[in-house]
Parts: structure tokens; C-alpha cells; sequence
């Protein structure tokens, strides 16, 4: 008898686990521009749980593969710094990367990423090494970047210039140049990796690209009634392909693409100036950092709706979300 109710409560915390009633903790880590700082966000409980001091000015953030790290872009020290995530403490740097304001991971591991906004130049960085290994000429203003999930590209877009620059991982040289409209500013692959979606800020475009060809395949406009600024900025994709989602800057909105017929289904409103996205792990949620409004939207993305505002530091910018057991 004894036997069987274990085995009961065994099966039953199975259920449960398949589930997704039980889950690991998940943890925001947002970056804020004027406190030089992060805060921590306990997605469970929704509110800031820490803070954690960083360098000069951080931007973007990304984490290493097994999230045991995160890289940190802090432009006004020059430099990527390397953030301990079980200590919480930044445990080494990258030196001498002029401005960094936007970083991504090859999928290797091994290499990082970096756009020098003041320098028109995309720094690819060793891990092992923690050192420069190339510098690649771009336009101005470099800043979105993406990386192809096969790791075989690398994109980055130059505000000033109004260009995509497409550049071969293997070489790291450029092999194409598509102009798309005014200030690109985020950039983000399909998971197939067979489209490229650019947001275009002054323009007030999405332009969506052909990998193969380099060439546009749609353009997705955006209008909110009574709104006149509507400036995309950060762009994700869910993996199912059922939504993308755009940041719209100024409009305070966030806009949900509909990726089956390429239409607007929804704005939802956020925080002011609404800056960069990111998903939990499982995709049900996704986050935007708004800017003025000093705060991080969570919106629940089967009801399409914000459940929660949190307070965090001053203009926040990047967020990157891991789970933590």
C-alpha cells in the first residue's frame, strides 16, 4: 500500500512537471543606462530582487551557452565586461572596444559580436582569448545585430548609413549591402534562418529580407490613432511562427505582427519610449525596457495583454532572461 502511494505521488509530480506547473526560477537581467547598473528581476515574484553595479553606461547583454555568464556592453568605458552569474560579480573584461553598444554570440561559443557605434566598425571577439581578433569597416552609426542560426552570418545595421551589411562568419568579410529605410536599428532571423526582419526608426518601417537573395520581401507600416511618432525599435520572434513583436520607440506601444499574414493584429501599450524586447524561456511572456518611463512591461503573450510594470533603474535599455535553479 505504502508502495502505491508513492508511486502516485511520484506520477503525480510527473503531471505536474510535464505540465510546466513546476519550473525553474527565471531571472531578468536589465541593463540601465544612466545608474550603470543591472537589475535583477524575479519573473515569479515580478519585481527587482537586486541590483548589480557595472561599468560605464551598459547596453547590450547577451549570455554565454550554458548561462552561467553574461557579456555586457558598457560604452563608456570602452569595454565588454564579464558578469559571473552565481556571484553576481563582473570577473574580467574585454578592453579597448571603442563605444560597444550591441552584442550577439556565434553560436559556437567561442566568438562574440560587438558594434562600435563612434568607430563604423563590428569588433569579432575571442572568448577564450578575451581579446580583439578583427575588426570588420561598416557603415555609420553601426548598431542592430543578429547572427544566423547556423552561425554562418552576421548582420549589422548602420543608422546613418540606412544600410544592412551582410558579412560571411568564415572570413569575416562583407558579401552584400541591402539599403532599407531611414536609421536601422534592430535586426533578428527567423529561426529557419531563410528571413531577416529589420526595424527602420525615422522610417517607420520593418523591412523584411530574403537571406539568400539580400533582396526585400515585405515592408510592415505601422499607425496608432492620435499616435505621430511611431518608431520601431527592438524586434523578436516567436519560434513557433505565429508572432513577431516590435518595440515602436516613443509611441510607447508594442506592436504584434500577425507572421501568417504578415498584418497588424494588436498594439499594446507599454512604458514610455519602449526600447528592447525579450521572451521568457518558455515564450509565454515577453518584456519590454522602457526608457523614460524607467520601467519593464511584462506582457503575457496569449492574451496579449501587460500583467505587470516594474520600477527599475534609470533608461532602461537591454534585458536578457535565463532560468536560474
Amino acid at each position: 500500500m505504502r508502495a502505491n502511494i508513492k508511486n502516485s505521488g511520484l506520477f503525480g509530480l510527473l503531471l505536474l512537471l510535464n505540465a510546466g506547473l513546476v519550473s525553474a526560477e527565471e531571472l531578468a537581467y536589465v541593463t540601465n543606462e544612466k545608474d550603470n547598473n543591472i537589475s535583477v528581476i524575479d519573473l515569479k515574484i515580478q519585481r527587482v530582487v537586486r541590483t548589480i553595479d557595472v561599468g560605464l553606461r551598459p547596453r547590450g547583454i547577451v549570455f554565454d551557452l550554458d548561462k552561467s555568464l553574461a557579456y555586457i556592453c558598457v560604452s563608456r568605458a570602452n569595454r565588454v565586461e564579464i558578469l559571473d552569474l552565481k556571484s553576481e560579480k563582473i570577473i574580467g573584461h574585454f578592453a579597448n572596444i571603442d563605444d560597444p553598444e550591441t552584442i550577439v554570440l556565434h553560436p559556437n561559443g567561442q566568438t562574440i559580436y560587438v558594434a562600435n557605434e563612434d568607430q563604423a566598425k563590428l569588433s569579432v571577439l575571442d572568448v577564450k582569448q578575451r581579446k580583439i581578433i578583427s575588426q570588420i569597416d561598416v557603415g555609420v552609426e553601426p548598431e542592430g545585430l543578429a547572427i544566423s542560426p547556423d552561425g554562418s552570418l552576421v548582420v549589422v545595421t548602420s543608422e546613418t548609413s540606412n544600410m544592412v551589411h551582410w558579412i560571411d562568419t568564415a572570413t569575416n568579410k562583407i558579401i552584400a549591402n541591402t539599403l532599407v529605410k531611414q536609421r536601422p536599428r534592430a535586426a533578428e532571423f527567423t529561426d529557419d534562418g531563410k528571413l531577416l526582419w529589420v526595424s527602420s526608426e525615422v522610417g517607420g518601417i520593418v523591412t523584411i529580407l530574403d537571406t539568400v537573395s539580400h533582396q526585400m520581401v515585405k515592408e510592415l507600416s505601422f499607425s496608432i490613432p492620435g499616435v505621430d511618432r511611431v518608431q520601431p525599435v527592438g524586434i523578436k520572434l516567436t519560434k513557433d511562427g505565429r508572432y513577431g513583436f516590435v518595440a515602436l520607440g516613443p509611441a510607447n506601444h508594442v506592436a504584434v505582427v500577425n507572421r501568417h499574414n504578415l498584418t497588424i493584429e494588436k498594439y499594446i501599450p507599454v512604458g514610455k519610449r519602449v526600447w528592447q524586447l525579450a521572451f521568457n524561456q518558455q515564450q509565454t511572456k515577453i518584456l519590454s525596457t522602457n526608457g523614460v518611463s524607467g520601467d519593464v512591461s511584462i506582457i503575457d503573450i496569449e492574451s496579449l495583454t501587460v500583467i505587470k510594470s516594474i520600477k527599475v533603474g534609470s533608461f532602461p535599455w537591454g534585458v536578457a532572461v535565463r532560468q536560474h535553479n
